[in-house]
């Protein structure tokens, strides 16, 4: 058994060694900022919105966006989660965009709906959280973004 246990150790650190030599020394944190949060046209009752995010990669190796996992909360009510795995690749020390369309969940949107109709508001407030995938061996980057959209589709953060 001691033996079986200094092989799992091994084995262990050999992966860990191998994991943080691929990881590039001095690697920055790229920026994600929120470019356009807008509600889309809709052919039914559950509103459309695009969402646009404009990525800076600070670092002298492209950046490949393996996925995307978001949810946008309006009003406090959590009415839109998706995922995107058709993302662009970002040059070293580039730029590049990202836009995703998303749908709300009309179960959890009824809230939202709700106060919408009570309050006749003009804007309302929203919450981007966004956690980008830019491969195994590097952290995730978790981006929060608030601010208030307009219903003629122009954020303000």
């Amino acid at each position: 058994m001691a033996r079986f246990t200094k092989l799992v150790v091994c084995l262990t650190l050999f992966i860990t060694s191998v994991g943080c030599a691929s990881l590039e020394p001095g690697f920055e944190i790229p920026t994600v900022g929120i470019t356009s949060f807008r509600v889309l046209p809709s052919e039914g009752a559950v509103p459309k919105f695009e969402i646009g995010l404009h990525i800076v990669n600070p670092n002298r190796s492209s950046l490949k966006l393996d996925g995307l996992v978001y949810s946008v909360t309006l009003e406090g009510h959590k009415v839109l989660t998706g995922v995107s795995n058709n993302l662009p690749t970002i040059d070293a020390y580039g730029e590049g965009d990202v836009v995703l369309v998303a749908t709300a969940d009309l179960l959890n949107s009824i809230g939202l709906f709700a106060s919408l109709l009570q309050s006749q508001q003009e804007t309302f407030d929203y919450k981007l959280d966004a956690k980008l995938d830019i491969g195994s061996f590097r952290p995730r980057i978790h981006v929060v973004k608030e601010g208030e959209i307009s219903l003629q589709g122009v954020a303000r953060q």
